[in-house]
């Protein structure tokens, strides 16, 4: 039996220009001893990993609805989640599974457990994220403060979770959108544990600051967060950037311990079914 682990990394951006590959695949690369990673290109070649081939994946952000497909590779994905699903239930190896961003609400909406819809304005920028009490102690989380900073970057949100699926799928939210006192907004769901071996995060744990600065590059993107936020809160905002204990922190923390997590579950059946 192969050692080697292996990582279908499934992209979801359409063949936009995006900074999250680079970021996804630097942190895939500190585990390079003991993993091998495929791409691919889900939304614009309707690119699938054979299930039986790949032990772990990571299903990145990307543009526009999540609610919208082209009839093909839109079907396919939720057909996909759900032959990953019974995978699960069947055999003794689990697969894991990590949905960012774009593939979060996705994820949420296949599983029936919330509404998705369009945000008043674009998110974007370092926000601060705040644990539930099932976050507290949720394994993807350990190491992380309370609240944490992460990059959010979204036209949509995942919002009005339906509870009594929640409870009926097992799944629990573990995150949750910043506390915002002076708007009547409700609070987005930022992260949800779907089950013990599906996680997903609304925001970017893959962001880094060089991610975040290239985006900044872009002179209308610059103008309109400057519209949005002011001029203050944008120079915070870069502040936020260089502080050793938000973004840095994020990046180092999430998709490791989501890794590590699928690593050692996956050593450890192997070798329970090799003795």
């Amino acid at each position: 039996m192969s050692h080697q682990i292996r990582i279908a990394v499934l992209d979801m951006y359409n063949g936009e220009p995006n900074q999250g590959m680079r970021c996804i695949i630097d942190i895939i690369n500190r585990f390079n001893q003991i993993v091998t990673f495929q791409i691919f290109d889900v939304r614009g070649k309707c690119e699938f990993p054979k299930i039986e081939k790949f032990d772990i994946y990571i299903s990145t952000g990307g543009p526009g609805n999540p609610l919208e497909g082209d009839g093909n590779w839109d079907l396919k994905y939720y057909d996909f989640i759900d032959q990953l699903t019974d995978w699960n239930k069947e055999q003794k190896i689990k697969k894991h599974v990590l949905f960012i961003c774009h593939s979060f609400q996705m994820a949420c909406k296949h599983f029936g457990l919330a509404e998705i819809t369009k945000r008043r304005e674009t998110s974007f920028g370092v926000m601060k994220v705040h644990k539930t009490a099932d976050g507290q102690i949720d394994p993807l989380y350990e190491g992380l403060s309370d609240p944490f900073y992460a990059v959010d970057s979204r036209d949509y949100q995942v919002v009005q979770p339906k509870l009594s699926m929640f409870a009926k799928k097992g799944a629990k939210i573990i995150s949750l959108e910043k506390i915002r006192d002076h708007v009547q907004y409700e609070r987005a769901i930022m992260a949800v544990r779907f089950s013990e071996y599906f996680v997903g995060t609304q925001f970017h744990p893959e962001a880094d600051p060089l991610s975040f600065i290239a985006n900044m590059k872009n002179k209308e993107r610059r103008e309109k967060i400057i519209d949005m936020k002011g001029k203050q809160k944008f120079r915070d905002m870069l502040e936020d950037l260089l502080d050793e204990d938000k973004i840095y922190k994020t990046n180092e923390t999430i998709i490791p311990n989501f890794l590590r997590i699928a690593i050692n579950d996956l050593m450890k059946h192997r070798k329970a079914l090799s003795n």
